[in-house]
């Protein structure tokens, strides 16, 4: 534990209109449902509230953005830092212009999608199957189906460790699968979509569809993270693994999804190393029957 930090928040937390906790069982704000405490859990009011708690926040301090806790691996023995969590208080979406709509980072991404269809703003339905929040898709550029969260965006605000917001477009950043560079030490506060005007009833009627493959393709209703691994050029992750044998694979209670392979299922009982030990097992696997090395896509912080 940071006592001097600790001390200080104290005082500093009287400022403060959102929740400052101190040693936050993660398991609770993560989709695997394991993980240890975080040193400082923080649930801003507002971006204001936000900004004055890194304008206050020591410099040595490491922070970690969570949102719906999806694609996130917490280990067992906790976070040394500050985690922000922004799905409750970042959570104002609405149209933005004529076509456009603005949505912070704590917005599920499967509300940007079925809120701007039911505007008949159309482009962002393949957001209905990103299990997180749009800060999330932002800093790694999720996507589903096909499609990316960086193809449909306008502009974007960040924020830095002072508190200081910025905005930039989408011109500023490096874009790749899975991938985003050029935000430096900032974090994605918001961003407003650059959708087109069409109807309402298909873009409903694509997220229906959308949401139905989904659920006969993915354990929706397990605990999982979502996708554990990259798809590799030309190929598909879930396949290699399967190709492998490793469907059903267990370590203690994590699981290799028999529905599908590249998710790992918490059984109830899991710990976030035993994730982790089959994680690791499903990469050397693979590199060895397959001779393919797969890629993380799941984020691993904390102590064992």
């Amino acid at each position: 534990m940071n006592v001097p930090f600790r001390a200080l928040s104290s005082e500093a937390a009287r400022g403060l209109r959102g929740r400052l906790l101190c040693d936050e069982p993660l398991a609770a704000h993560t989709s695997w449902r394991v993980g240890g405490p975080a040193d400082y859990f923080f649930v801003p009011s507002d971006s204001e509230d936000l900004a004055m708690f890194l304008a206050m926040l020591p410099a040595h301090v490491p922070v970690l953005w969570v949102g719906l806790g999806s694609n996130l691996l917490v280990r067992d023995g906790g976070y040394r830092g500050a985690v922000i969590c922004t799905h409750q208080g970042l959570g104002h979406a609405s149209p933005s212009g004529s076509s456009g709509y603005f949505a912070e980072a704590g917005v599920p991404c499967a509300k940007v999608a079925r809120y701007s269809a039911q505007m008949g703003r159309c482009g962002a339905e393949f957001l209905s199957g990103i299990p997180g929040t749009i800060g999330g898709a932002l800093a790694m550029n999720a996507g589903a189906y096909g499609h990316e969260t960086w193809s449909i965006v306008k502009k974007v605000e960040l924020i830095d460790r002072q508190g200081q917001i910025h905005e930039s477009t989408r011109d500023a950043f490096k874009i790749g699968y899975r991938s985003v560079a050029g935000r430096g030490d900032c974090w994605f506060l918001n961003a407003t979509f650059d959708l087109i005007p069409g109807n309402k009833e298909e873009a409903q009627g694509a997220i229906r569809t959308l949401l139905q493959t989904r659920g006969r393709e993915q354990p929706i209703q397990e605990r999982s993270a979502g996708s554990v691994f990259k798809n590799p050029d030309g190929d598909f992750a879930a396949r290699l693994i399967e190709a492998a044998g490793l469907k059903g694979q267990h370590c203690g209670g994590a699981r290799v999804s028999v529905a599908h392979a590249n998710f790992i299922i918490n059984d109830g009982s899991a710990t976030a190393l035993q994730i982790e030990c089959l994680i690791k097992r499903i990469q050397e696997t693979v590199a060895e029957f397959c001779g393919a090395e797969l890629e993380r896509e799941v984020h691993i912080v904390g102590e064992s």
